[in-house]
């Protein structure tokens, strides 16, 4: 990546893969025989992957979990020659954070501006127990 676009820093721990399950209709991230999260998509007609929501257990939250499931599932999308539609708050944000990734967004699926995308998240976030 290029210095104005760092790469996304993820977990490299060769046990975490992330899963296909077509009958939840998710991507799970696992580590081993440990499941940690998912992002859950509908796939359209035309190929195109839509990215609904990011969970990730609350044991492994602000860890770099989500990151990690999202950049290896975008990476992926990618190899794969196919496009996305971001409709979860994480990845628009995401999308924002890392735009060169954006090259996968599917023609008829816009990026919300990242203010927006900001407030949609912050008004969305639990407080966390301390």
């Amino acid at each position: 990546m290029t210095d104005q676009h760092p790469a996304p820093r993820i977990d490299e721990d060769p046990s975490l893969r992330v899963v296909r399950n077509d009958d939840r209709e998710r991507f799970e991230l696992w580590r081993d025989e440990q499941f940690i999260g998912f992002e859950a998509f509908e796939e359209h007609e035309d190929g195109t992957v839509e990215l609904r929501t990011t969970i990730v257990g609350e044991q492994f939250g602000r860890q770099g979990y989500a990151r990690t499931l999202v950049t290896m599932l975008l990476d992926d999308v990618r190899a794969q020659g196919r496009r996305v539609c971001a409709t979860c708050p994480y990845v628009q944000e995401y999308l924002h954070r890392f735009p060169q990734y954006q090259d996968l967004l599917a023609p008829s699926c816009e990026l919300p501006p990242a203010p927006s995308v900001r407030e949609k998240r912050r008004r969305w976030s639990l407080p966390r127990a301390h």
